[in-house]
C-alpha cells in the first residue's frame, strides 16, 4: 500500500505530504482546496504503475504515466499541472510499503513527455480504482464513446477506467471471505442487485423477481452497487487501493454509516482507502471506527495557503470547518432556544 507521499506545486497543492499512511485515510478541507486533485494525483501515479507492461501494450512506463496524467487532468500540456509562478516546478513522490518509490520533477514548459527521476516501484498485479461522487452505470456508453471513440475531453480517465472495470464479467467460485461478507452487506443495503444484461447491453436493477432499468434506479443504489460489482467480478483484490471522492453524495446518513462499516471491513482484508469528504457524518463515523478499533486513521486537512496538515482520527476529531460549522449551528440553536 501507499505509505507516504509528497506533492509540491501540483496544481493547487503547494505542499501536500503525508507519512505513515494507514488502511483508511481521510482528506478534508473547504471547496477548491484541492482534495479531489490530490486523489487524482495519487491515483494517476499508482494506476500508471499497474497498467504498465500489461497485455500487448508496447508503451514504456514514461508514456503510460504521461498519458494517465494527461487524460486524468485533461490539460493542454503536462506543464499546466505546475502551479503558476516563476521558476515553479512540480515535484511528486509516492512511496509504497516496500520502500520503493516513484518520483517526478518537471517544469511549466513540459509538453507531453516526462521522465521520472526515480522509479523502483515493483510491478503490481492489483487494480486500483477511483469512485467519483456520481455513479457511472447509466452513463457508461456515453463515457466510452466520448473517451475511446471521439477521443474528446469531458469524462476524465478516472471515469473511463471505472466503466471498463465494471465491464469485467462476474467471477464464479469462492471469493475472499471478507469480500463475500461485504457484497452481502452492500446488497442488503439496497435490497437487490445490479447486473449487466448482456443480451440488451444495459445495466438492470433486480429486486426479487422484478427488474428495473438502471436509469430509473435511485442514485444512491447505483453508487453502492458499483463497489458490489467490482468485488463480485474480482477486479479488486486485497492489494487494491480505492480512492473515494465524497462517499456521502446521494446517500442517507444511515446509509453512509453502513457503507463506511463495509469500508472498514474491506480495509481489514488489505484494501487501502483514500477518502475525501465534506460530511460531518463521514468524519464522525470514521472517528468512531478508529476509536472502537483503536487503529490509526490518518487525516490530512487542507489549509488556505495550499499547505496540508496531518493528524490522526484515533487521537480525536480534527479541528476543521466541517466540525466548526456543526458546532456553530448547535450554538445558534441553543441561543434561539434560550430566547
Amino acid at each position: 500500500m501507499i505509505k507516504s507521499f509528497t506533492l509540491e506545486n501540483f496544481g493547487p497543492l503547494v505542499n501536500a505530504k503525508a507519512e505513515n499512511l494507514g488502511q483508511i485515510n481521510l482528506f478534508i478541507g473547504a471547496n477548491s482546496t484541492g482534495k479531489t486533485f490530490l486523489l487524482k494525483a495519487l491515483y494517476s501515479m499508482i494506476r500508471a504503475q499497474e497498467e504498465f507492461g500489461r497485455g500487448d501494450d508496447p508503451r514504456v512506463f514514461d508514456e503510460v504515466l504521461a498519458d494517465k496524467l494527461y487524460w486524468t487532468f485533461q490539460i493542454d500540456k503536462l506543464g499546466d499541472l505546475v502551479k503558476k509562478g516563476e521558476g515553479n516546478r512540480l515535484k511528486a513522490t509516492v512511496t509504497m510499503d516496500d520502500n520503493c518509490s516513484l518520483a517526478l520533477d518537471f517544469g511549466q514548459d513540459t509538453t507531453k513527455k516526462i521522465t521520472p527521476i526515480l522509479n523502483n516501484l515493483t510491478s503490481r498485479d492489483a487494480n486500483s480504482v477511483f469512485l467519483p461522487p456520481k455513479e457511472v452505470l447509466s452513463l457508461s456508453k456515453v463515457i466510452l464513446k466520448s473517451a475511446l471513440q471521439d477521443r474528446a475531453f469531458g469524462f476524465d480517465a478516472t471515469y473511463v477506467d471505472l466503466v471498463l472495470a465494471l465491464q469485467n464479467p462476474t467471477q464464479m467460485g469462492r471469493n475472499y471471505k471478507r469480500f463475500m461478507q461485504s457484497c452481502q452487506k452492500l446488497e442488503a443495503m439496497f435490497q437487490g442487485k445490479i447486473e449487466f444484461d448482456a443480451q440488451n447491453e444495459k445495466w438492470i436493477y433486480k429486486q426479487g423477481k422484478s427488474k428495473y432499468s438502471v436509469n430509473a434506479t435511485a442514485e444512491g443504489i447505483k453508487k453502492i452497487a458499483i463497489l458490489d460489482i467490482l468485488l463480485g467480478n474480482r477486479y479488486l483484490s486485497p492489494q487494491s487501493v480505492i480512492f473515494i471522492d465524497e462517499p456521502e453524495s446521494a446517500l442517507h446518513p444511515s446509509a453512509i454509516s453502513e457503507f463506511l462499516e463495509i469500508v472498514e471491513l474491506l480495509s481489514e482484508q488489505g484494501i487501502q482507502f483514500f477518502i475525501t469528504t465534506h460530511s460531518y457524518f463521514v468524519v464522525k463515523k470514521l472517528y468512531l471506527i478508529a476509536l472502537k478499533k483503536q487503529k490509526s486513521m490518518p487525516v490530512l486537512r487542507a489549509e488556505k495557503d495550499g499547505n496540508w496538515a496531518q493528524s490522526d482520527l484515533k487521537d480525536g476529531m480534527p479541528q476543521n470547518s466541517i466540525i466548526n460549522e456543526a458546532i456553530r449551528l448547535f450554538d445558534q440553536e441553543m441561543e434561539l432556544g434560550a430566547e
